[in-house]
């Protein structure tokens, strides 16, 4: 009799902690596992403005799966469709190479997207923050942004290279645009003939308030700390087309600007589309069970599932965060296991805990089971959060040795050449290249 084989799609916090919860129930030899994951990591995404602004080495936050995980077998690639009545999941492996994986059970959690608009300039301009890669890319962006305003004598030029702008007002934005602020307006003290005053950097969103999510005391608290340190957060406003130097905004205003970072939301993963099932604002509709309907033998979870909140109720469905997708894994694993055993499954229920936004430096704002904290202590809750969840015992030495390090020696300003185009590749070797920033 054949072994069943368990296909998860995505590493990310609802993939990872799916696979690591069956290799803890299942018995060596009840299944198979195999994960589809194009890096060889799993992210742990809330701490990536800090890898950004240097506070933290990229390592620190992207845990092995070769060392978090024993049994599972790992497909480096990206699911490109899935055939519900086939029970076959198509990979796009990244050598190129196209696969097919069949399987029993699927679990499809390859998480989202950053969701963007059909705005002049965005796609040639702007810069994401969703990934390892592209928060790395956006270190080396900033510094060399200053590194060649610096260098100019052109005072618009100079303008244009110390502008930064960050679109999204949620926690992503919110984090991206305190520790790179900070990260800028230290970095200028070693550049003692550019006048900090040109320093500029601006928060749009379209919302009404900061941070919905915290309250509008918590949103409030986080926009006073941002305007005291000279980030211009302006509500009601995005972009309404953006050039190589400069961003135009919907209210009409036209700023200076050679960076513009776009975090203003997210939408599920390509996939999801490829299902022929029904799907409520992008998400795949599945029950409290986590099963989609009609096919028992798939478990959808986190950013691609609109899972039904039973702690709300009302018809309300779970926020696409973090802590529900890592709680969601749980039931996952169990319900996979139920179904091979022939058991029935558990059904999802959480209460929300809370959520953190760290500000940078000393401050931020938490919301831990109810209770508003402010400042410093804030911080610490807000760091001993995320030392709690990073994944894996390295990972969380790293992150405290870097916190520690940071403190005490500050930024050194390296880049680590992201913005090279050249692949490493032979041809490359003996050409220099620029490319523009």
């Amino acid at each position: 009799m054949a072994v069943p084989h368990v296909v998860i799609v995505g590493a990310g916090f609802a993939g990872y902690g799916t696979a690591r919860r069956l290799e803890r129930t299942l018995r060596p030899g009840e299944a198979a596992i195999s994960l589809v994951a194009p890096s060889g990591y799993t992210l742990y995404q809330p701490l990536l403005p800090e890898v950004a602004s240097g506070t933290l080495d990229p390592r620190s936050i992207a845990g092995p799966l070769h060392r978090l995980l024993d049994r599972t077998r790992l497909v480096p690639g990206t699911a490109a469709g899935v055939d519900l009545r086939e029970r076959a999941v198509t990979v796009d492996k990244i050598d190129g190479e196209r696969t097919t994986l069949r399987y029993d059970r699927l679990v499809l959690c390859p998480g989202s997207v950053t969701r963007t608009f059909d705005i002049p300039g965005l796609k040639e301009y702007g810069h994401g923050m969703k990934n390892l890669a592209e928060a790395v890319y956006l270190r080396d962006h900033v510094i060399a942004q200053l590194e060649l305003a610096a260098a100019t004598h052109d005072p618009r030029e100079r303008a244009a290279r110390m502008g930064f702008i960050v679109v999204g007002g949620g926690y992503s934005g919110v984090e991206t645009a305190a520790n790179l602020q900070l990260l800028t307006a230290k970095a200028l003290r070693r550049f003692a003939w550019l006048d900090p005053a040109m320093l500029s950097w601006t928060l749009l969103d379209v919302a009404p308030r900061l941070l919905p999510e915290l309250g509008e005391r918590l949103g409030d608290v986080a926009m006073r700390t941002l305007r005291r340190r000279g980030v211009d957060v302006r509500l009601g406003v995005s972009i309404d087309r953006l050039a190589a130097d400069s961003a135009t905004l919907t209210d009409g205003r036209t700023l200076p600007c050679r960076t513009a970072i776009w975090t203003a939301g997210v939408k599920p993963a390509p996939v999801v589309a490829t299902l022929d099932a029904p799907t409520e604002k992008g998400r795949l509709v599945v029950g409290a069970d986590l099963r989609l309907a009609g096919f028992p033998e798939v478990i959808a979870l986190g950013d691609a599932a609109a899972v039904p909140d039973l702690a709300k109720g009302g018809g309300s469905v779970c926020p696409p965060t973090a802590q529900h997708a890592t709680r969601q894994a749980r039931v996952a694993a169990a319900n996979v296991a139920a179904g091979l055993r022939g058991h029935q499954p558990r059904l999802y229920r959480h209460r929300d805990l809370g959520m953190v936004v760290d500000l940078g430096g000393t401050q931020a704002v938490a919301r831990p089971l109810g209770m508003s904290l402010t400042g410093p202590l804030a911080q610490a809750v807000t760091r001993g959060y995320h030392l709690s969840t990073v994944p894996g015992f390295r990972a969380k030495a790293r992150v405290l040795g870097d916190w520690g390090l940071h403190a005490v020696a500050g930024d050194d300003l390296i880049r680590l050449g992201f913005l090279d185009p050249r692949t490493g590749a032979a041809v490359d070797l003996d050409h220099t290249v620029a490319t523009p920033v």
